[in-house]
């Protein structure tokens, strides 16, 4: 007779005081009790402090006139705090925006040049790495700022070098250009129709390239797509204008609107943006099996996504002067919009001009004809970029090493020259591994043109600076930017991510 075992519990729960899952719940409510504590205390020191010093924390200063002036910008002397602030924030992203594109061009050549054969391209490109990048990027801006300094002084007369066309100067480089007139921004709409059409006569150029393994001249046929979009535009762009009256009716119903229709339809977007969040989420961990089990981890982000819906709804309820906010800016901004639409207006789309001298009083100046880089943009803007590409150059090479030998030597075997090598099999492995690192100096970049305020360049730190000086909102100020540099940063992050994924290899 053969004795039955009782089968044990197969486990047993821990104490609470030893559960892993009960002890890194509770390890993360402390923490965030602790930051929200740490917050209060924060905030209400600098109220206290304010009320000593006869200071109030309000953000009227935004309304108000500041009564400054700023070295340059689209508004020299704004009409309140919140226009001065919208000038730095454009002068700092015209650096950035520009200084990403010739950091990444200028650390591509130096990156790829670093690698070469030949010994007078290969050293000359390892002494300006092993240069700019240990020499401090303040010092660097300064130098290139006395640099721009010494240069000859604008005369009425025979500056140059070549006058009329071409100025360098110590009060700016002017260049001739091309400026946007009242019909660029109707014709601006088939650019971007023809920029949509373009991308589309690519994909289907290629899927032809693919089924039949015929030449399909992929580029040829968007570019054509493109300018052919441009070249309607430029004598049909009136019919644009059309675009105003949506513009327009977008104004007047953000202008009109109740706030209190507006509170919920906010906090419903809240709340849906967190349940959209959620199923994406869920969505990712699904196989064809089922739903996958989900981890502390897991249940801990979802409930954040959800608590952090939840608590935007009833801020935005509670604080109605954010709604209000929104809604000023948004109907301000398709108003801005509807100005620049009108049905069947005709007129100019761009216009060349050449630099001109002017001299109003005892000091000859630039003209508002040409394009005209002033010193202090020109010290942060080759800083910068100097700076960033090294270091570009750097992140290039090692991509460019990573790639296995084996794809170079296949590449020789096919017949390819060193340039197609380079860009039909090195570059397009290597920016996956490149692109990572890459987006991480693009922040850099975005982040260190707050050093212009070394050399008087009007940038969004520079202007807070003043303007807390003038109205004592200093903590305002830096709530500003903190907000600004952390929004430019994620914005930053997601392009690159986003391109990120686009490249990268599909595994099953």
């Amino acid at each position: 007779m053969t004795q039955t075992v009782e089968p044990k519990e197969a486990h047993e729960r821990p104490p609470l005081w030893r559960d892993a899952t009960v002890l890194k719940w509770a390890a993360q409510i402390a923490v965030l009790i602790g930051l929200i504590f740490v917050g209060v205390v924060a905030v209400r020191s600098a109220a206290a402090n304010l009320e000593a010093q006869g200071l109030t924390f309000s953000w009227r200063f935004l309304s108000d006139a500041p009564g400054i002036q700023l070295s340059e910008g689209f508004a020299t002397l704004p009409s309140s705090g919140l226009e001065a602030i919208l000038v730095g924030v454009v002068n700092m992203l015209r650096v950035t925006a520009s200084g990403v594109v010739a950091a990444t061009i200028l650390g591509v050549i130096v990156g790829i040049a670093r690698l070469s054969s030949n010994w007078l391209v290969n050293k000359a490109s390892t002494v300006y790495v092993e240069t700019i990048r240990n020499v401090p990027l303040l010092l660097q801006i300064v130098f290139w700022f006395a640099v721009f300094g010494s240069l000859p002084s604008l005369e009425s007369e025979g500056s140059g070098p070549i006058e009329g066309w071409l100025y360098a100067t110590n009060k700016g480089l002017s260049i001739p250009w091309f400026f946007p007139r009242e019909a660029f921004w109707q014709w601006f709409v088939f650019v971007l129709a023809g920029a949509i059409a373009a991308r589309f006569a690519f994909r289907w150029r290629i899927r032809v390239l693919e089924q039949t393994g015929h030449e399909a001249h992929a580029v040829g046929y968007s570019l054509a797509a493109f300018l052919l979009f441009a070249v309607v535009g430029w004598f049909a762009h009136p019919i644009a204008g059309a675009m105003g009256w949506v513009f327009g009716g977008l104004s007047w119903l953000f202008g009109s609107v109740p706030l209190v229709l507006m509170q919920f339809v906010l906090a419903v977007a809240a709340v849906g943006l967190a349940a959209w969040w959620i199923k994406r989420f869920l969505d990712s961990l699904r196989s064809p099996a089922g739903l996958a089990r989900l981890t502390d981890d897991d249940i801990f982000r979802i409930g954040l996504a959800g608590a952090m819906g939840v608590v935007a709804a009833i801020v935005f309820f509670l604080v109605p002067g954010i709604t209000e906010g929104i809604n000023l800016g948004l109907e301000r901004l398709f108003e801005f919009w509807d100005s620049k639409f009108d049905f069947l207006r005709t007129g100019t789309v761009l216009e060349f001009g050449r630099p001109t001298v002017e001299s109003p009083g005892r000091f000859a100046g630039f003209g508002t004809t040409g394009m005209t880089m002033s010193g202090p943009f020109f010290g942060v803007w080759v800083g910068v970029t100097l700076y960033t590409a090294a270091f570009i150059a750097e992140i290039v090479r090692g991509g460019i090493l990573a790639v296995a030998k084996g794809q170079t030597e296949a590449g020789l075997a096919l017949g390819l020259k060193r340039s197609q090598l380079l860009r039909m099999i090195v570059l397009p492995q290597a920016f996956r591994i490149i692109l990572p690192p890459m987006g991480n100096q693009y922040l850099n970049l975005a982040k260190n043109t707050s050093l212009g305020i070394a050399v008087g360049y009007a940038e969004v730190v520079a202007v807070g600076q003043t303007l807390f000086n003038q109205t004592g909102a200093t903590i305002q100020v830096i709530l500003i930017w903190m907000g600004f540099y952390l929004l430019v940063s994620l914005i930053l992050s997601a392009i690159v991510n986003w391109y990120n994924r686009r490249v990268a290899l599909v595994e099953r």
